[in-house]
């Protein structure tokens, strides 16, 4: 019996260990589409924007394009990209899409292509997370969830 016992712990601490592990992995996936962990830094006070990042991986053979987000955090949510011209930066929304390239990885980060959160009807707040949908052009929408970040804090997952 206590062999028994012993067993389902063992099986129990492995279930939680793998859970755990996966909840904090902050993965999704659509179609042959991976979603990398969907983060925010936390905008200053009266802030009425955002900027999204996360990481999209096509492991399909063909390619797909990320054409809209929306979220209730924010009265309108756009991919932009963002250009650097006679030493003036400027975002801009990605007329069409985002195009996620078959077997290759896209990162929407800092100082790049990334979601605009505008008109926010909340601020987000570090250590919470906020719904939003992503849509693709072949793969549909899928729901995530986008990590609130500290304010300023250099983010361990660009690069990744």
């Amino acid at each position: 019996m206590k062999f028994v016992r012993e067993i389902i712990v063992a099986v129990a601490l492995t279930v939680a260990a793998f859970t755990s592990s996966v909840a904090h992995a902050h993965d999704y996936k659509v179609g042959s589409l991976v979603i990398n962990h969907p983060w925010t830094p936390e905008p200053p006070m009266g802030a009425k924007v955002a900027a999204g990042f996360l990481k999209i991986t096509n492991e399909g053979s063909a390619d797909d394009r990320l054409v809209s987000v929306t979220t209730e955090i924010a009265g309108n949510a756009q991919v932009h990209g963002m250009k650097v011209e006679n030493g003036v930066m400027s975002m801009f929304e990605i007329a069409g899409g985002l195009v996620i390239p078959a077997g290759q990885t896209v990162e929407l980060k800092s100082k790049s292509n990334h979601v605009m959160f505008m008109d926010l009807k909340q601020r987000p707040t570090k250590d919470t997370r906020f719904k939003a949908t992503l849509t693709f052009e072949k793969a549909g929408p899928v729901a995530v969830e986008f990590k609130v970040e500290p304010m300023g804090a250099g983010h361990e997952h660009e690069g990744m």
